[in-house]
């Protein structure tokens, strides 16, 4: 397997995030948007949300070497799957980032050659193979 790099619209690699803010919380970050800091809501979010994952980059990143994720993009096309399955191989997928199965794979194939998924962040494959493989995801 590789890691590849696909170009993809923005909408494909952001995922919408739906938060429950207090209305204090939420009159101060509207505040601060009215006083120019920031553009808009999302922004601010968005900010905040960078700042703390700089601050803990660094459990990220050991985090990610002890339990052998993927960082990033992984993606696994048809042709990738039938090589494993011809030598009789599974896989363990775990990612942090983004997993994508191609479009072109049947349920049955992602059954018999991914045996679990972890995906931290997003997966993107087919709604029958999401389906077909879903109690292996977790």
């Amino acid at each position: 397997m590789s890691v590849h790099e696909l170009r993809r619209k923005a909408s494909d690699t952001t995922e919408k995030l739906t938060i429950n803010l207090g209305v204090v919380d939420l009159g101060q970050i509207d505040l601060l948007v009215q006083e120019g800091f920031y553009s808009n809501r999302s922004d601010l979010i968005r900010t905040a949300i960078r700042n703390q994952l700089a601050n803990h980059a660094e459990v990220v990143k050991e985090t990610v070497a002890r339990k052998t994720y993927v960082l990033g993009l992984q993606h696994y096309s048809r042709s990738d799957l039938e090589a494993l399955q011809e030598k009789g191989e599974v896989l363990q997928i775990q990612v942090l980032g983004l997993a994508s199965i191609a479009e072109d794979v049947s349920p049955e194939l992602a059954l018999a050659t991914i045996d679990s998924i972890v995906v931290l962040g997003a997966l993107h494959a087919s709604k029958a193979v999401k389906a077909a493989l879903a109690d292996r995801t977790y």
